[in-house]
């Protein structure tokens, strides 16, 4: 039996915002926010950019791993749905508050969007989705 080694995703590159961290991959980005930051529409349209710098004409995926606590403006969802290319929105957190904050955002984003404890679970998810023709 052949033992295959586990490939660790390289990071394309490293964004250090002032509402936190966004590591790019090869068809997705996992952004961890700042404790107490707001996430403004301002703040989103630097996301949006980072994604069109790297995914301009190709499927990606978007992982918000929320390891802190922090404010979101849930009207971004409607600037954020319009990027065509963006396939899967991944949420990761183990915290009850953000359960329910998802629920609210989930009605605000519209497009496939998911909520996670684990964050290989968050990941494979996201990767089948991009994938998907």
């Amino acid at each position: 039996m052949k033992v295959r080694p586990i490939k660790t995703p390289v990071v394309v590159k490293e964004y250090v915002l002032e509402i936190g961290t966004v590591k790019v991959f090869d068809n997705y980005m996992v952004a961890t926010y700042n404790e107490g930051c707001t996430v403004t529409l301002e703040r989103v349209y630097q996301l949006i950019g980072i994604s069109e710098i790297h995914f301009r004409d190709r499927p990606f995926g978007f992982i918000s791993f929320r390891k802190n606590s922090y404010a979101i403006d849930p009207t971004i969802y409607a600037y954020v749905r319009e990027l065509d290319n963006l396939k899967a929105y991944a949420i990761v957190s183990v915290k009850e508050m953000d359960m329910h904050n998802f629920a609210i955002e989930k009605m605000f984003y519209k497009k496939p969007m998911k909520f996670f404890i684990d964050y290989n679970n968050a990941l494979a998810w996201v990767k089948r989705r991009v994938s998907k023709k």
